[in-house]
């Protein structure tokens, strides 16, 4: 089994390299606004954890709207960012890297509250799992998180939090603005676990 993490640089998937290991890390530059200051945080990580890591660039930035691509937010949206189909395209990029280095099994960082969207969902990874095994290779798709909370999720990792505090969580900038819905998680998720995020940084 070889093992390989799609890596945004995010709290739940810096957790999910701290928890598993894995033997690959792909970070995707798909034309977000933060894409830099993402590719710190999960180089970063993967340096401390000595874990390979790969970085692909592949701008797809006109077709998102939203806080994240810098664009009004599509009328369909569900939230403040919003590329349709985005889980799925993160997936496939990521796959067809992770193929050429013999990975079986491709871990992603879903964890509960993603539910809201359906992407995010069990059903989603599931179908997802079908038809990437239904292809050439066979590979896995799983989201070892996706039962777990972002708390539960660091806690059950045991990522110190000068570590966690590495991630980056905005959508509107590679320097975090403190407003959007990724920063207000971050905070919130430093408070939940009673972490001195002043300290932590």
């Amino acid at each position: 089994m070889k093992t390989a993490l799609l890596l945004s640089g995010g709290m739940d998937s810096l957790s999910l390299a701290w928890w598993k290991k894995p033997d690959v890390a792909i970070t995707l530059d798909y034309g977000q606004i933060p894409a830099q200051a993402e590719i710190a945080a999960a180089t970063a990580i993967c340096k401390r954890l000595n874990i390979l890591h790969y970085v692909i660039q592949i701008d797809c930035r006109s077709l998102g709207s939203g806080d994240m691509a810098g664009a009004r937010a599509d009328p369909l949206a569900p939230a403040s960012d919003w590329w349709p189909y985005r889980n799925q395209l993160l997936i496939t990029l990521t796959a067809m890297k992770a193929i050429a280095f013999g990975v079986t099994h491709l871990w992603i960082g879903t964890v509960k509250s993603d539910g809201s969207h359906k992407d995010g969902t069990p059903e989603f990874i599931d179908l997802m799992n079908r038809l990437m095994h239904f292809q050439e290779g066979e590979m896995i798709i799983e989201a070892p998180a996706i039962s777990l909370s972002t708390a539960e999720l660091v806690k059950l990792s045991e990522v110190p939090s000068e570590y966690l505090a590495w991630a980056h969580s905005c959508h509107t900038s590679n320097v975090p603005c403190g407003e959007c819905r990724g920063c207000n998680k971050y905070f919130a998720v430093f408070e939940e676990l009673g972490y001195d995020l002043d300290r932590s940084r």
